[in-house]
């Protein structure tokens, strides 16, 4: 059973991605997505993820692997 839990943000987020992708896909074979409920929780979905896309992508530091006492040049 351990074995189908997810242990890397990478893995976690491609299943969250693939089970809102099948979801949307079948509400929308249903014609659930009419239904204003489900545009609003829709619209706040996508607003917290893009926002949460902004702030780790403004957080995310650049991390340089070269010591700055004897700089490199890459031409050689």
């Amino acid at each position: 059973m351990l074995k189908f839990i997810p242990k890397t943000i990478d893995t976690i987020v491609l299943t969250l991605v693939t089970l809102l992708t099948i979801g949307v896909f079948t509400a929308g074979l249903c014609d659930v997505l009419d239904y204003i409920i489900v545009k609003v929780v829709l619209v706040i979905s996508f607003g917290t993820l893009f926002f949460m896309a902004c702030y780790y992508a403004i957080k995310n530091d650049v991390i340089e692997n070269r010591l700055e006492e004897t700089p490199q040049d890459d031409l050689n």
